[in-house]
């Protein structure tokens, strides 16, 4: 059993260099949030990454982390902005907000967070007892492909950015290995920092395990749980699914 699975995060502050701008979700959220009246609810908010701009955009917002250091650092973030939000630091999975919602999300493929049978539920008993009846959830997920999930377990190249306080080039390798049995893709994320002249200055890595869920599984929880899927779409765009999706956008209802 992984009993720390939060090496990801323990640097907030690369996590926003990585991640910060990158917000194909805030356009569909906001669309959400333009009818939905009273607080909305972020889980697994991490630094803020959407919470920040739908306050921003007039929502008011309780963002919800177990991660400490995260939501430090998406505290700190806010201390001079004047924004409605509420930071707690709560279990996703034995939520007590003291407070209902009639829009939820978690985005940034968090549910894969969960990684058994019990911590799913747990996740999706806590959501549904915070929903009022009728409420919406919204969240995503990678779709388990065969490309996605036998991937080489070898060093494979990710993705280059710029980091914005060094300017130095960072290149991002992983390596995976996933295990059929319990559903757990184990990643390792390398980084490799360069100069101007492509020397390698230092070299980073961490690790983490997601689980995955297949369409017709995750059906059957939701149901089990008190919901209703009224959408599927592979991107935040809306475009239909397809056995070629990298990934799932659940729109749920609260039925019971």
């Amino acid at each position: 059993m992984i009993i720390n699975n939060f090496e990801e995060y323990d640097d907030p502050t690369l996590y926003d260099k990585e991640n910060e701008t990158y917000l194909p979700e805030l356009p569909f959220l906001l669309k959400w949030a333009s009818t939905t009246q009273g607080t909305i609810i972020d889980l697994a908010c991490g630094t803020g990454r959407l919470t920040i701009p739908l306050a921003q955009n007039g929502c008011e917002l309780i963002g919800v982390d177990i991660h400490e250091g995260m939501l430090s650092e998406a505290k700190q973030k806010t201390v001079n902005l004047d924004l409605p939000i509420k930071w707690l630091k709560q279990d996703c999975t034995k939520l007590k907000l003291m407070a209902k919602s009639s829009l939820i999300y978690s985005v940034g493929n968090s549910f894969q967070h969960f990684l058994t049978n019990a911590s799913q539920d747990g996740f999706l008993s806590s959501v549904n007892n915070h929903l009022e009846i009728g409420g919406t959830f919204i969240f995503n997920t990678r779709f388990p492909s065969v490309e996605e999930l036998l991937q080489p377990s070898t060093e494979e190249y990710w993705r280059t950015y710029t980091d914005r306080d060094t300017l130095h080039t960072v290149d991002l390798y992983t390596i995976s290995h996933y295990d059929a049995l319990s559903q757990l893709q184990h990643y390792t994320t390398i980084r490799k920092y360069k100069n101007n002249d492509g020397q390698i200055l230092d070299e980073k890595s961490t690790k983490i395990s997601l689980r995955y869920v297949f369409p017709k599984e995750m059906e059957r929880m939701l149901l089990n749980n008190g919901f209703e899927i009224v959408d599927v779409f592979q991107d935040w765009k809306e475009t239909a699914v397809t056995n070629e999706s990298y990934e799932l956008i659940y729109v749920c209802k609260k039925s019971t």
